[in-house]
Order: C-alpha cells, then sequence, then structure tokens
C-alpha cells in the first residue's frame, strides 16, 4: 500500500537560525573597535622595545653621507625646533663646551662643505669690521650655501686678533691692503678705462666706492681659480634673503635660475629699527621697509610721505639693490651694485621676492663711526664731495656738530620707528614687513657655540707669523697676475696707451659709467610727478 506522503513544514526549516541586521552590525563594530583599540598599542611596543636596543635610524639620514647631515636649503626646514642648551650664558663663558654642533644638518661646527654643494656661491666684499660683525654675517650666508669668501681687509679686520680666525675658516680667502696691492690695483685694467673715472681722487664715500670695485676685479680672478660658478658682493652691514626659492637657500635659488642669465638683481630692504639701544642688528632688528620694486606704485606713492617721516628719501641710503654676476669670460665690476661684461650687455633678471636686508645705521654708534672715518668739513658744500646720498651728508654734519644728546634726539626722529600707530598703518599697506629667519638662523648660530668655537680654535699667530702671513696671502697668483688674466688683451705685452686704443675699440659698445648707489624714485612736492633723486 503506498505511504501518503503529509506535507510536514519542520522539513524545511533551516538548522540555524539567520541573526538579524542589528546583531551583525553590532557584531562588527565591536571587531573594529578592538582593532581600533590594539593597533596603536601593538605600534607603540614596537616602538618603544626599538628604542630601548637602539634600533630606530632617522629615515632623513640615510640619502646623507656617512658622519654627515643635510645641510639648511636641502632637506631639513631651517626653522625647525632647534635642540638648544638651557644655559643662555654668553659664548665667552662656553668656550670649552662641546664643539658638536646642535645643528643636526652641519657637516661640522666650521660648515666645511664646500665640494658637496652646486652651484658654488662666492661673496666679496672690503671691510675693517670686527669678528663680531663679520662672523655672524659670513656663517649666516654660509647657511644659505655660500662656499667661498674673497675678504679685502684693512682696519680693525686686518689687525692679527682678527684675521687669525678669518684665515683658519675653510673657505675663507684674506687679502690685505698693502702697498704692494695698491701698486698693482693703479696698473689695473679698470683704473685705466674711463667708467670708473668720475668717482677718482675723491674722498670718504667715493674712495671706498673706488676701492670695491678694484677689489671686484681682483675678486673676480679668484672666483675663476676657485671654480665658483657665481660672484656676489655685499657689505658687512648686509643679508642675503632668499625668498621665493623652493627653500630658504641662495643655493636653490641660483639654481633655478635659467642658464642663459647673466645677472641676477636683489631689491633691497632697508632695516627699519624700533629702539635706540640696539648693540646686534643681526639678532635684534626684524622689520624692513621694502623696495619700490617689491610694492605697487599706487601704495609706494601713496604712502610716500609717511614712509619718508621727514627724510631726504623713501629710503636712508642706496635703493638699487645688489647683483650676483655668473663667472664667465670678460666679467668686470659695474661699481659695488653691478657687474658688467666686456663683451657683451648682460642678460639680467630681477627677483620678484629674494631681497638684500641692508641694516643701515642700525646701531646709535654708527653716526660716530662714519664720522671718524672721513675726514671731510661739517658744512653742506664740503660734504657734497665726499659722500654721495643725502642723508648720509645730513648724518655727518649731526655727528660733527651735535652733542651727544642732540644726536640722540636727531637719531630717534629721523631713524628710529617709535610711532606705534604709523608702523601697524604702513604694516598693514605692506610698505613695512617683518622678516624672523636671519634673526633666527644667526641666534641659533650663536647659541651652539659655533662662533666662539672658531675664536677658540684659531691659532696664535706671532708678529713675524703675522707679517708672513699677510704677505703669502697678497702673493696668490690671481692677485700678482691682476694685469694679465682675465684682463689680458693679447698674447704680448703692449705698451699702456695701445693697450688702452685697443680696450677702448674693443668695448667702447658696451663701456657705461658706473652703477652707484642709487635713492629710490621720489616725489616731487605738491604734484604727482614722480623725481628720481
Amino acid at each position: 500500500m503506498p505511504i501518503t506522503n503529509h506535507h510536514n513544514p519542520n522539513l524545511h526549516t533551516p538548522l540555524r537560525t539567520t541573526p538579524s541586521s542589528s546583531s551583525l552590525s553590532h557584531s562588527f563594530t565591536s571587531k573594529i573597535l578592538l582593532l581600533l583599540t590594539l593597533l596603536p598599542v601593538s605600534l607603540a611596543t614596537i616602538a618603544f622595545i626599538l628604542q630601548w636596543r637602539g634600533g630606530i635610524t632617522d629615515p632623513s639620514t640615510l640619502l646623507s653621507p656617512h658622519g654627515s647631515h643635510n645641510f639648511p636649503g636641502m632637506e631639513s626646514s631651517l626653522l625647525s625646533p632647534l635642540p638648544h642648551s638651557s644655559s643662555r650664558s654668553s659664548d665667552c663663558l662656553n668656550l670649552g663646551r662641546s664643539s658638536s654642533p646642535s645643528f643636526p644638518y652641519y657637516h661640522n661646527w666650521k660648515l666645511d662643505f664646500s665640494d658637496s654643494l652646486t652651484p658654488k656661491i662666492c661673496v666679496t666684499t672690503s671691510t675693517s669690521a670686527g669678528l663680531e660683525q663679520i662672523l655672524p654675517w659670513m656663517f649666516y650666508h654660509k647657511v644659505i650655501g655660500v662656499t667661498n669668501f674673497f675678504l679685502f681687509v684693512e682696519g680693525k679686520a686686518a689687525s692679527p686678533e682678527v684675521s687669525k680666525v678669518l684665515e683658519s675658516i675653510p673657505g675663507v680667502k684674506v687679502i690685505y691692503r698693502t702697498k704692494q696691492l695698491e701698486e698693482q690695483q693703479a696698473k689695473s685694467r679698470i683704473w685705466n678705462e674711463t667708467w670708473l673715472a668720475s668717482f677718482f681722487y675723491k674722498p670718504c664715500n667715493y674712495e671706498l666706492f673706488v676701492k670695491q670695485s678694484l677689489n671686484m676685479e681682483i675678486a673676480i680672478v679668484l672666483a675663476r681659480e676657485a671654480g665658483m660658478d657665481w660672484i656676489l658682493h655685499l657689505d658687512t652691514d648686509e643679508l642675503i634673503h632668499p625668498a621665493g626659492a623652493r627653500e630658504y637657500s641662495l643655493r636653490q635659488l641660483l639654481l633655478d635660475v635659467p642658464g642663459n642669465v647673466d645677472m641676477v638683481i636683489f631689491p633691497n630692504y632697508e632695516s627699519s629699527v624700533e629702539k635706540d639701544d640696539i648693540k646686534e642688528p643681526f639678532s635684534e632688528v626684524t622689520m624692513f621697509k621694502k623696495n619700490y620694486d617689491h610694492l605697487p606704485k599706487d601704495t609706494y606713492f601713496g604712502t610716500y610721505k609717511d614712509s619718508v617721516r621727514g627724510n631726504p628719501n623713501y629710503f636712508l641710503t642706496y635703493g638699487n639693490g645688489k647683483s650676483v654676476a655668473r663667472v664667465q669670460d670678460h666679467l668686470r665690476p659695474n661699481g659695488a651694485h653691478r657687474w658688467h661684461n666686456y663683451m657683451k650687455t648682460p642678460n639680467e633678471i630681477k627677483l620678484e621676492e629674494a631681497a638684500v636686508l641692508h641694516y643701515t645705521y642700525a646701531k646709535f654708534s654708527d653716526l660716530t663711526s662714519r664720522r671718524d672715518r672721513c675726514g671731510c668739513k661739517p658744512t653742506k658744500e664740503d660734504v657734497k664731495r665726499c659722500f654721495m646720498l643725502e642723508f648720509d651728508r645730513s648724518a655727518f654734519i649731526i655727528a660733527s656738530t651735535a652733542t651727544e644728546e642732540e644726536m640722540l634726539k636727531w637719531y630717534n626722529e629721523h631713524v628710529v620707528w617709535g610711532d606705534k600707530e604709523l608702523k601697524i598703518k604702513l604694516l598693514r599697506k605692506g610698505i613695512l614687513t617683518r622678516i624672523y629667519a636671519p634673526t633666527v638662523i644667526i641666534q641659533s648660530l650663536r647659541e651652539s657655540g659655533v662662533f666662539s668655537s672658531i675664536i677658540a680654535s684659531a691659532p696664535t699667530l706671532s708678529k713675524d707669523k703675522f707679517l708672513h702671513s699677510i704677505d703669502s696671502s697678497n702673493s696668490t697668483r690671481a692677485v700678482a697676475s691682476i694685469l694679465h688674466s682675465s684682463r689680458k688683451v693679447g698674447r704680448i705685452k703692449e705698451s699702456q696707451a695701445t693697450a688702452r686704443r685697443i680696450l677702448d675699440l674693443e668695448s667702447s659698445v658696451f663701456q657705461e659709467s658706473a652703477v652707484p648707489p642709487e635713492s629710490p624714485p621720489g616725489v616731487v612736492e605738491d604734484s604727482n610727478l614722480i623725481s628720481h633723486s
């Protein structure tokens, strides 16, 4: 008999009960929370074990040569926090401290890195300053990528105490102003040309301008022998501010310059001091007045009266910047502010953000130091033959005729920015700007003991050794061959008159008067006309 198959609903019942969607969500969330809890704990445990065993390697050091570190202007940020000693005692009290640098990107505390950086940049200067000014100036520029320095020294800078320190620094060449050097320069090419002639045989600033130009001519030869790519003339109260580059680095800034450019112009910013008792301008001054070239014209002329504050011009001193030149054949100086070429008109560009920071009259004592360097009479007529710029003339007369109290009052009225409301107004307009990088760099160099270590490590020179040092320094092939080298006209030695005619013929198209220090554009009183005073 067939068995009847009755329908049994239990035959189709699932073996497990399907969980609800809310249960699944809760389970997934729990697992995620557990994972998020365990992961950081595990990583922290691994890091602790590695650190305890000394097994952590800083990835930023993997690309550096053994025993060295990356230098600012490469990968490391210059404004990153730096480890400093809690002690803030002076360098003189820290001469015995360890020479190991607190900056992790130094090759060593002397910043001897000339073989590892490209392009190779050199700076030349003519100075009579002391170590308190030269060392911060020099090592700041080392930090931003300058490899070589050609220092033409006299006065305090040429003393045994100062020069022995300068000569001990890698990449520094010291040239002393001796009678031998002056005789060689009197026979040099530019001394016998017309473009510099209008500055000859005049005192004070004119004499300095001629010295600077003649020294720049020697520096070109030294730069070529040292394999330099770029040459820059700066005074020791000027710092390059390489803004606009991918890194705070002059090296990087020039690396990005097109190959067909011969000269790069840095407009200058002028220090705007806020007190009358500044001792170290590079470390204390952070406010600067921007150059005309970096401002909208309506802003510049619209705020001109407020910016000038009763002074003769927008800037106290010069406003036409400085330039760096590519080292190449036929290069020559064109005054202290520019370079030129005997065989062509240089292809030049002007930078839109980078600048030269000029710390002019930043110390009250600058009034008297300028006065003491010049023997002119403090009259309106006589100072014209001594100084090129109007403010320098006024400052010389005040420093020569006023009492200390009167000088200080004049300095506060004409140099110090004491009006807080005016400062805020011009900062908002963009006339004034704050720049902190040089202060950070130089203060960090000082705190790390670099300056004191340089001074402590310099050799002691006897008088005989010092005189021998001068002779050997000024007897280099470059200095001794100043009449030949890059200034050579032909293969044979010719008379001076014949050589002069050939020089005039070959370079007459390219000759132009030397570029002196010039004031920025001004505004004619009671009109909108622009004047170039």
